[in-house]
């Protein structure tokens, strides 16, 4: 591969990178508001606070399938770094079904961990991708300045 060949790769990545973040602080932000009605539900909630939960839940979840195909397509340009490809959400069908119909204490502590869970590997996605990105920078730098 010539060199004109990899810079083009590296900026092709570098525009996908571009493209995921903000739909990461779109993810996040979601998150953090999913996470927040769940600490409402968890002390009395009740049913229109589950449903605002789990709507807030349902938004997020077209977000991070955008974000999961990004990062393969990202995986496909630069195949010699590994990138975890898997961001799905930690909250299944089966537990929001259980949170809103046994809407109890129990179940709502166990949505909270999962939502702060699918927070949580956002963050970290996000961390993975800015060291990515520098990386990427200085390689351009180094190798085509």
């Amino acid at each position: 591969m010539t060199n004109e060949q990899n810079l083009e790769k590296i900026r092709d990545a570098q525009a996908v990178l571009n493209r995921l973040f903000p739909l990461i602080d779109s993810a996040e932000k979601q998150f953090k508001s999913a996470r927040n009605w769940g600490f409402i539900d968890i002390f009395g909630g009740g049913f229109i606070v589950d449903m605002i939960k789990h709507y807030k839940l349902g938004s997020v979840s077209e977000t991070m399938n955008n974000i999961q195909a990004l990062l393969q397509n990202l995986q496909s340009l630069i195949s010699h770094i590994s990138i975890p490809t898997d961001y799905s959400m930690n909250v299944g069908t089966f537990s929001a079904v259980a949170d809103i119909v046994f809407d109890c204490v129990f179940t709502d502590v166990y949505m909270q961990s999962k939502i702060m869970s699918s927070l949580k590997q956002v963050q970290d996605l996000r961390t993975q991708l800015e060291l990515l990105q520098q990386t990427l920078q200085k390689i351009t730098e180094q190798h085509f300045s």
